[in-house]
């Protein structure tokens, strides 16, 4: 599927609030509500939208503490990694990369004890190098303005 500027309009204003309605999408791009609506129908069965998301306040939550964790491994053979790492709620993204290290996990925790247990836990794959977050700056969206 091919994108033009009015799917990228639409994208950006989701992005924004994926519970506007689409009159009011419309509105903003001057279209009619229901061209909108088919619009996004026909992203969504591209998969271009995969799936709409919620934001919260991880503090709130008990989860006051973000670890990026760079995994060294053991072994060539990653299925036992992977496969912990998707059974652990507290990882919330990993990253195969390039450069230092094999992966980058982003970590929601809520003490220093249950960190603790998931680096031990982690030692059973590779070493790692632990970096926390004691500020978050910026979290930007791939289709927000520059």
């Amino acid at each position: 599927m091919e994108l033009d500027n009015i799917d990228f309009q639409i994208l950006r204003l989701l992005f924004e609030n994926s519970r506007v309605q689409w009159k009011y999408l419309g509105e903003q791009i001057h279209m009619t509500g229901q061209a909108v609506g088919n619009r996004i129908n026909k992203l969504e069965e591209n998969g271009v939208i995969k799936a709409y998301s919620l934001i919260v306040d991880e503090m709130k939550l008990g989860l006051p503490y973000t670890a990026f964790v760079i995994m060294h491994m053991k072994t060539a053979n990653h299925d036992s990694f992977i496969g912990f790492i998707n059974d652990r709620k507290e990882v919330v993204e990993a990253h195969r990369i390039s450069g230092e290290g094999c992966y980058l996990l982003k970590i929601k925790i809520k003490s220093q004890e249950e960190l603790n247990h998931l680096l031990n836990n982690l030692l059973e794959h590779g070493n790692y190098s632990l970096n926390l977050s004691i500020k978050e700056i910026k979290q930007r969206h791939p289709l927000t303005a520059t």
